[in-house]
């Protein structure tokens, strides 16, 4: 049943793992729901959603339908020089779910490139109204966007992953959040300094991923809309993790009331079923490039951008959020993990137990053996994959109650917590 790993495992590089070391990958026979059936017919629960994308479930048939009716239509045409419905269609939907006038849709296929797209846009922007030297941006401490060269640079330069790459390219200014008074004033401080230098701030909202999944409040946004607006820079939403739905909002910038000049989404975008980002703009910004000389123009396209069937993909998935079920159930999850998971607060080693949406997190004191703990969680039937100091889960939207109450248990078993739960 898997002679298709054996004979493809020397030629596939795998990510995040040394290829050394790293044990053999669990092969997947097929999906469904929340859960990941293996070649040898377990079932695991997802605690991850697929890297926080598959937000209703895999397999959702309305997602499926408006793929497979695609497919039959047209699967992929070039974005330069034609146009399709699901694109068309998709930059309007969004525009206006987002809040204010982030009305400008830029689709590529991956995260890391819609956030390269932003960084572009923005150093562009001040160039195109004739300002010369905005080319750095500030970005913060615990933050993450991506693993391509430019997003590298406005990682936390101490997280570990990309410190090998030090000096590759220019450095950037990654501070700390303005989550209080004496952090804000730093902050202040420096844009008042290096503005002249600074195209832009960018922060993920509300919950720093990959970074270790940490939590600010929404006052953090609105103090960097102030400084941002104060000191005439632009502000960056990374909405790649949070949009649709994982903290609670569509967005977490709605929730928070503020709108940043621009915003990148991607991840849970089509719902989990095809690479898909966006880079959305500020009237503001677009009117920038609107201009009769040619040199003005965003001179980016992804080959597979606007790929029809994601688009089409991402249609149906908005289709499902605007039916509104996900709220109740994004609630309905957080009630759960923080139940579930409050128990591990006295296990050896936590430091804190945090909640979210649809996002719940253990933390450590110290790194955790990640490919450990994953494989004691797949033996117990739960794909859950630590990173970092941290433990998390953030489920598929359907999870239900008892796959919620697995997961949970899971975790509280192999962290040795005492089981409170019944």
């Amino acid at each position: 049943m898997t002679d298709w790993l054996d004979r493809g495992a020397p030629h596939v590089w795998r990510p995040y793992c040394q290829m050394k070391t790293a044990p053999t990958p669990l092969p997947v026979a097929r999906t469904d729901g929340a859960r990941i059936i293996l070649e040898d017919g377990r079932e695991l629960v997802d605690g991850i959603a697929s890297w926080w994308t598959a937000c209703h479930g895999y397999n959702h048939p309305h997602i499926a339908k408006a793929v497979s009716d695609q497919l039959a239509r047209a699967p992929h045409v070039m974005f330069g020089g034609l146009a399709h419905a699901p694109a068309y269609d998709l930059a309007r939907r969004l525009a206006a779910l987002l809040p204010g006038d982030l009305d400008h849709v830029f689709f590529a296929e991956s995260g890391s490139v819609s956030v390269e797209i932003a960084m572009k846009m923005a150093i562009q922007f001040w160039i195109n109204r004739g300002v010369s030297g905005r080319s750095k941006f500030v970005s913060f401490l615990g933050g993450y966007h991506g693993d391509t060269l430019a997003t590298m640079t406005i990682c936390d330069p101490e997280e570990g992953m990309h410190s090998l790459f030090s000096g590759v390219m220019p450095s950037q200014h990654v501070v700390a959040l303005p989550r209080d008074r004496d952090s804000e004033a730093a902050l202040d401080a420096l844009l008042a300094e290096k503005g002249y230098e600074i195209a832009a701030l960018i922060v993920e909202p509300r919950i720093q991923g990959a970074g270790g999944m940490l939590i600010h409040d929404d006052e953090v946004l609105r103090r960097l809309r102030v400084l941002a607006d104060r000191h005439e820079v632009l502000l960056i939403f990374d909405e790649i993790f949070t949009g649709f739905g994982r903290t609670g909002d569509l967005f977490a910038c709605q929730g928070a009331g503020v709108t940043p000049d621009i915003i990148t989404l991607s991840k849970a975008l089509t719902g989990g079923t095809l690479p898909l980002s966006a880079a959305v703009a500020s009237r503001r910004i677009f009117q920038a490039f609107w201009s009769d000389d040619a040199g003005a123009a965003l001179m980016h396209g992804p080959t597979y951008m606007a790929n029809p069937l994601a688009c089409a993909a991402a249609g149906a998935s908005l289709d499902l959020f605007e039916a509104g079920d996900w709220k109740a159930d994004v609630a309905r999850i957080e009630l759960a993990l923080r139940r579930g998971l409050e128990p591990c607060r006295g296990a050896a080693g936590v430091v804190d137990v945090r909640t979210l949406g649809a996002i719940g997190v253990v933390e450590f004191e110290a790194a955790v053996d990640s490919g450990g703990l994953c494989q004691q969680f797949a033996e117990l039937g739960c794909w859950i994959r630590p990173m970092g100091k941290v433990v998390y889960l953030t489920p598929p939207f359907v999870t239900t109650d008892a796959e919620l109450a697995q997961l949970t248990g899971v975790i509280r078993k192999v962290l040795g917590a005492a089981d409170s739960q019944g």
